[in-house]
């Protein structure tokens, strides 16, 4: 029998790359040889240390009934090991600390937590799609905030509108940025921590690429900005750094009252995740980190490799300064779907339309640098036989 969809449902955002995994799905089928750069999964398998931890815990009769629905406090203190090892930040780790099941859990609870029906919660276009799905189940409006090249895909505070920021009382920023690859510094989060505090906005920082900054760049974390915590929380996840996407773990830090609201959301949603996971991510957050360095390094290796391939066909890509996407200016003639559906039917590589991403993501597509040198290198080869770029 039908049954009718709640409106909260309805108001989700379409899933854009649906179509583009169906097509791809299809040729494989058909014996092509595909190169998916569509899908920003990271390939490479988690460090043996942390899956031997992972297997240690299992074993752990402890862990084989219901845990704290807050998460283990081994997990927490790892977490404020963490911060205080990577960033100098000192943090609580029973107030200032809380687990999730991954952080994209976490990044859509914020909204859910925070924004009534028709408040404003500002989002960075382009951006990750989950912080619009959120907002959406929030019943909540989201404002634009455009990422232009020329202002180095940073938001220009000053562009909102008095009125909107009023309004708002959710704001989602991410750096290194998905899609574009774009970093951010001490002086930009300083104007943010100002800006949120005048108008009583929330910040919901994104570090998932924290680890992944390139050029002898120093990772940067919203949290080591005076005020940070007075206005904010920062989510972080295990799935980039230490190759754990498919353990679903990550965490959120920051303003203890934020803290509070998503650990009684969470109370009523989850029964937090299993315990042994919790413990090998402890491992990994404070047990060796030379292969998040190796990782980091390696990703920068299969960056410039795609940039000089994309360079020789007369594409010209700029390097992305941090993420494990780059993000690539479509051309002339093309729109970012129309671009992105050719390489697909006649060159067999997947990538993702910018527009995916928001409105402001028209003219580029993103690739996902998720695939072995020598394959990026053949999809770029492939796409420079199509001629469009002579």
């Amino acid at each position: 029998m039908p049954f009718r969809a709640a409106s909260r449902i309805e108001r989700l955002p379409a899933q854009f790359f649906a179509r583009i995994v169906k097509t791809a799905q299809d040729l494989t089928a058909a014996g092509h040889d595909v190169i998916n750069l569509g899908q920003g999964n990271p390939d490479r398998p988690t460090p043996a240390h942390i899956v031997e931890r992972l297997q240690e815990a299992a074993r752990d009769p402890a862990l084989h009934r219901y845990i704290p629905f807050t998460g283990l406090r081994i997990l927490k203190e790892a977490a404020a090991t963490w911060y205080r090892d990577r960033y100098g930040v000192e943090l609580d780790p029973d107030g200032e600390i809380c687990i999730l099941i991954g952080s994209k859990i976490g990044l859509q609870e914020i909204s859910l937590a925070l924004l009534d029906p028709d408040d404003v919660c500002l989002v960075p276009d382009p951006g990750y799609p989950d912080y619009l799905s959120g907002i959406a189940l929030a019943g909540a409006r989201p404002h634009s905030l455009p990422l232009r090249r020329e202002a180095g895909f940073l938001p220009r505070f000053d562009e909102v509108p008095p009125d909107i920021a009023a309004r708002a009382r959710l704001m989602f920023l991410n750096f290194p940025g998905n899609p574009t690859g774009a970093v951010a510094g001490p002086q930009f989060f300083a104007h943010a921590v100002e800006f949120a505090a005048r108008y009583g906005i929330a910040v919901a920082h994104d570090l998932a690429y924290g680890d992944l900054v390139y050029d002898g760049r120093r990772p940067v974390s919203f949290l080591q900005t005076p005020g940070a915590r007075e206005v904010g929380i920062e989510f972080v996840t295990l799935s980039k750094s230490y190759n754990m996407a498919g353990w679903r773990i990550g965490f959120a830090a920051g303003n203890r009252e934020i803290i509070r609201l998503l650990e009684l959301l969470q109370d009523h949603l989850h029964c937090s995740q299993f315990g042994a996971v919790q413990v090998a991510a402890a491992g990994a957050l404070t047990g060796p980190q030379d292969s998040v360095w190796a990782l980091r390094d390696l990703y920068q290796e299969r960056r410039d490799t795609w940039v000089a391939a994309c360079r020789a066909i007369g594409w010209e890509v700029q390097p992305p300064a941090g993420s494990f996407f780059a993000w690539c200016p479509v051309p002339a003639g093309y729109t970012a779907e129309s671009f992105a559906d050719r390489l697909l039917r006649e060159a067999h590589v997947v990538v993702a339309p910018g527009t995916g991403f928001g409105a402001h993501g028209e003219g580029y597509v993103r690739v996902a640098l998720t695939v072995p040198g020598d394959r990026l290198a053949e999809a770029a080869r492939r796409i420079g036989r199509l001629g469009l770029f002579r």
